[in-house]
């Protein structure tokens, strides 16, 4: 089991860990860069909302190939290109995330691989 470790730094930032330690009998995941294309189509939608929902659907999915679930994320890594899709993003990730607070690093950046690419997410998950 992933144990939170609170350093008192997140609690006034976001909903996530300062830290999350993993214990020693861990099989641990390593996710690349996540995006929110349709995992059958390939299609990558227009909007933001759309893109970070299947960004979080394919993560649950490569969890669930791993016999793992949100749970068991220790660091989640999520780039945004656009700061005003934060908020969105604040909600969509709760909607996924529930309870969960692994350690969490956001930034934003002038672009990701794709052109009309808006949200790229990377896990770190252990159980």
């Amino acid at each position: 089991m992933n144990r939170e470790i609170d350093a008192g730094i997140a609690t006034h930032v976001g909903t996530y860990s300062d830290a999350v330690e993993i214990s020693e009998a861990s099989r641990i995941v390593y996710a690349s860069g996540t995006p929110g294309i349709d995992d059958e189509s390939g299609e990558l939608p227009d909007g933001f909302e759309q893109q970070a929902d299947l960004a979080f659907q394919n993560i649950i999915h490569i969890l669930a190939e791993a016999d793992m679930g949100v749970e068991d994320i220790a660091k989640l890594t999520q780039h945004l290109i656009r700061r005003e899709d934060l908020a969105n993003y604040r909600e969509i990730r709760g909607k996924y995330l529930g309870q969960c607070k692994p350690a969490s690093m956001s930034t934003i950046l002038p672009a990701l691989v794709w052109p009309n690419m808006l949200i790229e997410l990377e896990v770190v998950a252990a159980k």
